[in-house]
């Protein structure tokens, strides 16, 4: 089977990404909310990047309007039925995408493939709420923020995994023009499950008082050539999403490497998710110059 048109769950920040690269490849692509109105928020956002890109002279502007023409939303399940994928990027809960699942399972096509853009929870818990035949045909693919922008996507195989669907699969992230990788399905795949466990390490040192969160970052950032120091990157993602996913992972492997250290577990009570929250192991009151927090 060769895939022609793209269904896309969710049109938030990562679902509205994928739909704007799956749109740029040249697929037909249905983007499905739960609302008009998320609907119409994540296709805004699909323009001004698209705009962005024109501005720079990486796209035309009658390639603009050409991509702006393959993307299409909706509030029904019922306008997936044909997609021969469909990538899933709504909320991090197992119960919420296992019932998604379930009923994308009864409306498409038998060969319709499943994927997932979960960066942590096991591609297996959520394939079991589909057929038998539809677990052969079920991935995960995980992509990176800002997915216009980031190479990289994660292909991820389960233990039923149909070969030939994996390379489709495979082939498709290609497509799109990423850099597939391939996983299996383990806790945090490959990026989170070296990555989280650096950035728990980093706290724990700032707990510690190995260093400061400058000190930290500089170091990181100048002695090992990394873009970002850990906390700048913590802020970025988001330290509620580092702390689930550490959860997830800790529970998992239940290796201390992996527990999420005191100080980012109060930070997250307290609010403090980072750059969406305004203030994180950094104050972003000026976000163009950043203040680090008092925190210890």
């Amino acid at each position: 089977m060769e895939i022609r048109k793209v269904g896309v769950l969710g049109c938030g920040l990562m679902g509205s990404g994928i739909a704007q690269v799956a749109a740029t490849a040249g697929f037909e692509t249905v983007v499905k909310e739960v609302s008009d109105d998320l609907i119409a928020k994540g296709f805004g956002g699909i323009e001004k990047s698209l705009a962005k890109f024109a501005e720079k002279g990486t796209i035309t502007s009658d390639q603009q309007r050409e991509i702006r023409s393959r993307l299409s939303g909706t509030t029904s399940f019922a306008e997936l039925a044909d997609c021969d994928i469909i990538i899933e990027a709504i909320i991090e809960n197992l119960e919420e995408k296992r019932s998604t699942y379930k009923q994308l399972d009864e409306i498409c096509k038998p060969e319709t493939i499943f994927a997932s853009n979960t960066s942590s929870i096991s591609i297996t818990e959520m394939m079991t709420a589909t057929s038998v035949e539809r677990q052969r045909r079920f991935i995960g693919m995980h992509f990176f923020n800002p997915v216009p922008l980031m190479k990289l996507v994660e292909v991820v195989k389960t233990i039923l995994t149909d070969d030939d669907v994996y390379e489709q699969a495979v082939d498709f992230g290609k497509k799109l023009g990423k850099v597939p990788v391939r996983a299996g399905d383990k806790t945090g795949f490959i990026v989170n499950r070296l990555l989280v466990p650096y950035m728990l390490d980093a706290i724990r040192a700032l707990e510690e008082g190995v260093g400061s969160i400058v000190d930290i970052d500089n170091a990181m950032k100048l002695g090992c050539g990394y873009p970002m120091g850990p906390f700048t990157l913590g802020d970025f993602v988001g330290l509620d999403t580092t702390y689930y996913i550490a959860e997830i992972m800790f529970n998992e492997f239940r290796e201390k490497r992996f527990a999420p250290p005191p100080l980012l577990k109060r930070m997250v009570l307290a609010g403090l998710y980072g750059r969406k929250s305004g203030r994180g192991f950094y104050d972003y009151k000026d976000p163009k110059n950043p203040t680090p927090m008092n925190l210890i």
